[in-house]
Order: C-alpha cells, then structure tokens, then sequence
C-alpha cells in the first residue's frame, strides 16, 4: 500500500508540473513575464540546460543522467520503503521532479520553466525544480536526523 502512495506523489508532481507547463505554453508569450511583483513573476522560457543554462545542448547528458537515475531512485524508494517519510517522500519527489521535465526533454528538446524569483537574482524554474528542492530537502533532513545506523561508532 505505501508503495502505491508514493507512486501517487510521484504521478501528482508529474501531473502538476505538465499542467502548469502546458498552461504557460497557452497562455504565456516566448519571454514574456506576466502577474509580475515584487517577489515572484511567470517568464516563459525555454531551457536546453540545468539550472543558469549550464550545459546548455547537451541532451545526451541529461538523457543519460536521467536514465540512471530513473532506475536507481525507484529502487532506492522500494529499498527504503518502510523508513522515515521524510526519506521516502524525499525520493518520491525526486522522482517525480526528474520525470516532469524528463517529459520535456524528450518532447520538445527543452525544458519549459516559468518562475521568476523578482527580490534576487536566480534562474527561472518550473514545479519540477520545486519537487527536486523539496525532495532533496527532505532527505537532508532524514540523513541529519533520522539516520541512526549511519552515526554510530
């Protein structure tokens, strides 16, 4: 059963990414910024790269990275299943973060993102990015708090 909810969350972040990426495609001009104030604005753009462009083009990196990703995340979600949530939450939000904008790369050639922090300088993400913040982040704090087996001596 709890496999079949992380998989939920997996298939959620998916969902939530496409259908906001597919709306900011709609609606949402090439660099046009829109609902823009002093903290967050829409900008759709275009990304062949990782975060700041970096690695710009190099699909065959990013598809190759993916791919052993996609295979050792899920195992590693399964391995783990019956740990802290914080770790298994973490992993299913990885997961789905990697699979969202997987999705564009292999579609469009690109990764479509949209959000623009407006109080300081950062690259323009989408909700993919957020579900690999937030997963990353929850298995920090799995690994500062809640991995004993790691901290004995």
């Amino acid at each position: 059963m709890q496999m079949i909810l992380y998989g939920v969350l997996v298939f959620t972040s998916v969902l939530i990414d496409q259908v906001i990426k597919g709306w900011t495609v709609s609606n949402i001009e090439l660099y046009e910024t829109v609902f823009s104030n002093p903290v967050l604005s829409l900008t759709h753009i275009r990304n062949s790269g990782a975060a700041w462009s970096i690695l710009e083009g190099k699909m065959w990196f990013f598809t190759v990275v993916t791919l052993i990703a996609l295979i050792i995340l899920p195992y590693l979600l399964f391995k783990y299943r019956n740990e802290t949530k914080w770790l298994t939450i973490g992993l299913s939000l990885i997961i789905g973060g990697t699979i969202g904008n997987f999705i564009d790369r292999v579609r469009l050639g690109y990764v479509v993102d949209m959000f623009q922090v407006e109080f300081f300088h950062f690259p323009i993400f989408n909700f993919a990015d957020v579900s690999l913040v937030v997963g990353v982040m929850c298995i920090f704090v799995y690994v500062l708090f809640f991995d004993e087996k790691e901290r004995r001596i």
